[in-house]
């Protein structure tokens, strides 16, 4: 038999929906204006190293698409008590990237690409652990774009140089980080 479930369709509907309108203005709802900053300035530096406007805007919409539909699960009450906890173990390892990315951008000369890739790569794993039966191939995808694109060493190397071109930028993503944790965002 059969089974239907109008509710698993209105959800699947708003995800397709919301993974077609990832525009600044529709993303709002689901995205604080710290966060926005700080997704600003990611691109600025995606752009600057790549040289590519459309590779940028590509792994930005990707970010922005993955975080809406995750917010649209955890909204929707769609996650088990398993996977409530890789949930927070994802937070915690976000929580501990967000400060040594922090501590690495207050003391010059202390950046370690191999610890931030290594953050990086885990808290990936642990994002596709938790979305693993709740979005598609094409999602999982998108993940691993934008993870591998930030955990870039070449792209890490440049935007931790204390005297690189992407230092404002790392001054204002740093900020927001900061302010993000201070309030329990992150």
């Amino acid at each position: 038999m059969e089974s239907f479930s109008s509710k698993d369709l209105a959800l699947r509907a708003q995800k397709k929906i919301l993974s077609k309108m990832a525009t600044k203005a529709s993303v709002q709802m689901f995205i604080d204006d710290t966060t926005s900053e700080i997704l600003d300035e990611l691109y600025h530096v995606s752009k600057g190293f790549s040289g590519n406007k459309a590779e940028a805007q590509k792994v930005i919409k990707d970010l922005v698409k993955i975080a809406v539909k995750i917010g649209v699960l955890f909204r929707n009450n769609r996650f088990s008590t398993e996977e409530l906890g890789v949930a927070t173990d994802f937070k915690k390892k976000l929580h501990m990237g967000a400060m040594t990315a922090i501590s690495f951008y207050e003391v010059d000369f202390t950046f370690d690409k191999e610890v931030m890739e290594e953050l990086l790569t885990s808290s990936r794993d642990l994002l596709l652990k938790l979305v693993n039966t709740h979005l598609t191939p094409k999602s999982h995808g998108r993940i691993n774009h934008v993870f591998n694109h930030y955990s870039n060493p070449d792209l890490l190397a440049k935007l931790y140089d204390p005297s690189g071109p992407f230092r404002p930028n790392l001054t204002k993503i740093c900020k927001g980080l900061n302010k993000l944790v201070e309030d329990g965002t992150i």
